[in-house]
């Protein structure tokens, strides 16, 4: 079984700071996405969601257990699926760059299916997902930074 990859990238007129705000927010998620809603099941290392912190995401039927692996301050969130999928291995990054147009928001994953042959299946539906995902936090971080 493969790996597969997941590469999704769009820029905000917001500031990096911004963007990370809100991924840092896991109880704005579901403002911003199709996300249904959010819980903090366990807090990290310094409380909260920090590092080592386990978030669940439902959509639907569907509750995603994750914990937040990365944290650059600005410029990456990055995190693991413990559970909720049909796939293992997973790992997404997501990654800001500041630049003088705004801030590049890159959304890119990989894991493999835990059902043979069904790694593109899976892989096309998450693109579709994070697509939405991605421009849904683009969009509010623009609006939010536009707030006086």
């Amino acid at each position: 079984m493969g790996v597969q990859r997941i590469d999704v990238t769009t820029t905000t007129t917001a500031p990096a700071g911004a963007v990370y705000a809100l991924l840092r927010d896991g109880a704005s998620w579901p403002v911003w996405s199709p996300i249904g809603s959010f819980e903090l099941e366990s807090p990290g290392e310094d409380g909260g969601e920090s590092l080592g912190a386990v978030r669940v995401f439902r959509t639907g039927r569907v509750a995603s257990r994750e914990r937040i692996v990365e944290l650059v301050p600005d410029r990456r969130l990055g995190y693991t699926l413990l559970s909720g999928l049909a796939i293992k291995d997973y790992r997404a990054d997501i990654d800001l760059t500041e630049g003088p147009d705004g801030t590049t928001i890159r959304w890119h994953s990989s894991f493999r299916a835990k059902v043979p042959g069904m790694g593109g299946v899976y892989r096309r539906s998450l693109t579709t997902f994070i697509r939405r995902c991605v421009d849904g936090l683009a969009a509010h971080a623009a609006r939010q930074a536009q707030l006086p």
